[in-house]
């Protein structure tokens, strides 16, 4: 995978007490401890990480290679290098790794399945391709009710 080191430096907050209402496209490091309701989508090709801290909450899905959460998730999470999931992770979805780190206390409501890193970016690619109408069939693409 190709890695836009500047991305690294690139840090962006979604304060306490910030709601974001939309889809978000992000390289760099993405720090949410407000609400965003919406799908949390890396760049292709870049360095992401995205870190869902305890008062964080996403109403939607996540797709980044690096994903860390310690608040709620209500979504799918897609993570094709490393996930680690905090003593105060919740999530009520689907999530697709290629590495998993579970500290004890961390609660998931719903499937794991290990995939390699290609195959996640694979499911990725598909999914992008069947929001945008290119393809009919696609396996579960997460809708979220924005309102």
């Amino acid at each position: 995978m190709k890695k836009n080191l500047q991305a690294t430096n690139n840090t962006s907050l979604i304060a306490r007490g910030m709601e974001f209402h939309g889809d978000l496209q992000f390289s760099g490091i993405l720090e949410i401890e407000g609400l965003v309701v919406g799908n949390i989508v890396a760049h292709h090709e870049v360095v992401a990480e995205v870190r869902i801290r305890e008062s964080g909450v996403v109403k939607g899905l996540i797709r980044a290679p690096v994903v860390i959460v310690n608040g709620l998730v209500e979504g799918d999470i897609y993570s094709s290098n490393h996930l680690e999931m905090a003593s105060k992770a919740r999530v009520a979805g689907n999530i697709f790794y290629h590495l998993m780190e579970m500290v004890l206390g961390c609660v998931v409501h719903g499937h794991l399945s290990h995939k390699g890193s290609g195959e996640i970016t694979q499911l990725n690619k598909l999914h992008k391709l069947h929001e945008v109408g290119e393809i009919k069939d696609c396996p579960r693409v997460a809708n979220v009710d924005r309102h």
